[in-house]
């Protein structure tokens, strides 16, 4: 049975068959890639940068975390104060608005907290909240003692003293169909529906007491511009979003049956019920399956893979411009070590459905992704059975690791020597050997992931990364984006464009920095992930990996606001 993992870049017949367009692009290893890439390309990034950084950051939408930004020299950025009251209203699942928003998370129900709003909806109940947005700095602040101690878990957060400090909330879903239910056709107000963390969606941080913004707005500070449309590329989590990031296209489970038996059952396909649900929430009740769905299903499925194309009434086994069939989409673990329990893929072949690593190796550019506690989390895998064991890195997210799906990544690969700890990182930076392109991943609790992650811990985390590039002996010639891989379920008001049945989804804060950028600006051009492969191809003279990274916009109008041509 072929175990390998592929990449469709376009719809699936029978068989798997790629568009003309992808399947142009698909060989990396390919002599005429190779020749593209060392004859044709450009010398430098745009604004003439020769190292590009990209820290990749976690769970959150723009109006969560960048929504009070306020304007950038005179310009105008997109934010809360620009949301309609319709966007801002949310709805229950017949379309009627909430009169509070009800609450789970420990720190934010009643009690503790007062009992100032009634809402009649399921049976009746008291909150605090009002139907609005709220600033969750008002009731949990940075030195709240609410995150979680190392190896403990609480599904709705913990109390205010019985944790660490950092000021955490709890998690929040955040998974592909999910988050289409709560985008409503781009009105923007399902977000507490649609969520596990109800009222918590429509939580916000005080943009300018967050670590990142302090920093950027002290004396001798480098400028920056803000993108203030800027998408996640796909629907749902981590996982897509970080394969969205290296491939621009999801992941094919070429053996979705095979049991796996040290790492769980197999994957699963979803099953929908008709409002495209495939679970229940505390303001969700899912109903019976679709018609239509898959003979023998009689309740929905929040599965790994995508529903079954039975069940939109397409007669195909797998079809991508669909998103139906055996398509990965929500947690799934990589094939090789490390990684977690729980369903996993086989590997991605490359040879078929290459990455951006694979493109950059062809041309003989020099790059590394960077991963906090790498060598932690490979230790941990290596000792997993020693008895009296403990977890270096217990924090360490597996589905962060979007190369270690592919083939060519795995343990003694030509590829895995591009898999390095972030320690290894703060040393280029600081010592002047940066390769043409970083993707740096910070560890778990470094992340800002809600629910494991303190906001202002990371910010802090993030604000060092900064530094350490610019102040380093490469800081002019180095450009910087930051920006997160996906919205962590919270509300933003910004429809999202539409171009395929992946996405884009939610906006996400996005900065793009150097210390030679000449002045700070905004930057309202659309972009979603894949901008940032498009900026690294189109500058290297490399194939675009799937439609999407071929059509999207580069970053070069962000580097142009910001002095740089």
């Amino acid at each position: 049975m072929n175990r390998a993992l592929g990449l469709a870049a376009a719809a699936v017949v029978g068989t798997l068959v790629l568009s003309p367009l992808a399947s142009s692009t698909a060989q990396a290893g390919s002599t005429a890639t190779r020749q593209q890439a060392a004859g044709h390309r450009p010398a430098t990034l745009p604004g003439g940068y020769k190292h590009l950084v990209v820290i990749y950051e976690e769970n959150h939408s723009f109006d969560n975390l960048y929504g009070g930004w306020g304007s950038v020299n005179g310009r105008h950025v997109e934010g809360r104060s620009d949301a309609s009251v319709a966007r801002q209203t949310q709805v229950d699942q017949n379309g009627d608005a909430y009169g509070c928003l009800l609450q789970d998370d420990v720190n934010l129900t009643s009690p503790p907290l007062s009992t100032r709003c009634k809402d009649s909806h399921n049976g009746g109940y008291n909150s605090h909240f009002f139907n609005r947005p709220f600033s969750i700095d008002n009731y949990i602040r940075p030195s709240d003692m609410t995150c979680p101690p190392p190896g403990a878990f609480q599904a709705n957060g913990f109390l205010k003293g019985t944790g660490d400090p950092g000021g955490c909330t709890r998690d929040l879903v955040h998974r592909f169909y999910q988050e289409q239910y709560q985008l409503n056709g781009g009105r923007q107000n399902r977000y507490e529906t649609g969520s596990d963390a109800v009222g918590l969606t429509m939580g916000t941080y005080k943009t300018r007491q967050l670590p990142i913004y302090r920093y950027l707005h002290q004396a001798g500070a480098p400028k920056y511009v803000l993108a203030d449309n800027f998408h996640q590329a796909a629907f749902g989590g981590s996982f897509l979003n970080h394969q969205w990031l290296v491939a621009a296209r999801s992941p094919f489970d070429t053996d979705p049956t095979a049991t796996y038996t040290a790492l769980g059952a197999p994957a699963k396909n979803s099953v929908l019920d008709a409002n495209g649900m495939p679970t229940s929430y505390p303001q969700y009740a899912a109903g019976p399956p679709a018609s239509g769905s898959t003979p023998g299903h009689d309740k929905v499925v929040d599965g790994q893979l995508t529903q079954s194309c039975a069940e939109i009434g397409v007669d195909k086994t797998d079809d991508y411009a669909d998103a139906c069939g055996d398509y990965a989409v929500n947690t799934i673990q990589p094939g090789s070590v490390p990684h977690g329990t729980g369903q996993y893929l086989p590997l991605i072949d490359d040879t078929t459905y290459p990455n951006i690593g694979d493109r950059m190796s062809d041309a003989g550019m020099t790059w590394a992704w960077y991963s906090g506690r790498w060598h932690k989390a490979l230790q941990d895998a290596a000792n997993a059975s020693t008895p009296g064991y403990t977890k270096k890195a217990p924090l360490f997210q597996y589905h962060h690791q979007p190369l270690n799906y592919f083939a060519n990544y795995a343990p003694g690969q030509p590829g895995r020597s591009h898999l390095r700890d972030e320690k290894r990182f703060f040393a280029a930076a600081r010592g002047g050997f940066l390769p043409t392109v970083s993707f740096v991943k910070p560890y778990g609790a470094e992340n800002e992931h809600p629910g494991y992650a303190s906001e202002s811990k990371g910010s802090d985390h993030l604000v060092k990364l900064l530094k350490a590039i610019t102040n380093g002996p490469e800081a002019k010639s180095t450009l910087v984006v930051v920006t997160y891989d996906e919205f962590g379920g919270q509300w933003d008001h910004v429809s999202p464009p539409k171009v395929d049945k992946w996405g884009p989804g939610t906006r996400i804060p996005a900065l793009v920095l150097s210390r030679s950028m000449k002045h700070s600006g905004v930057d309202h051009t659309t972009y979603d992930t894949t901008s940032i492969l498009a900026t690294i191809e189109r500058s290297y003279g490399l194939e675009a990996l799937s439609t999407r990274d071929a059509r999207v916009h580069g970053l070069r109008n962000a580097v142009a606001i910001g002095g740089r041509r």
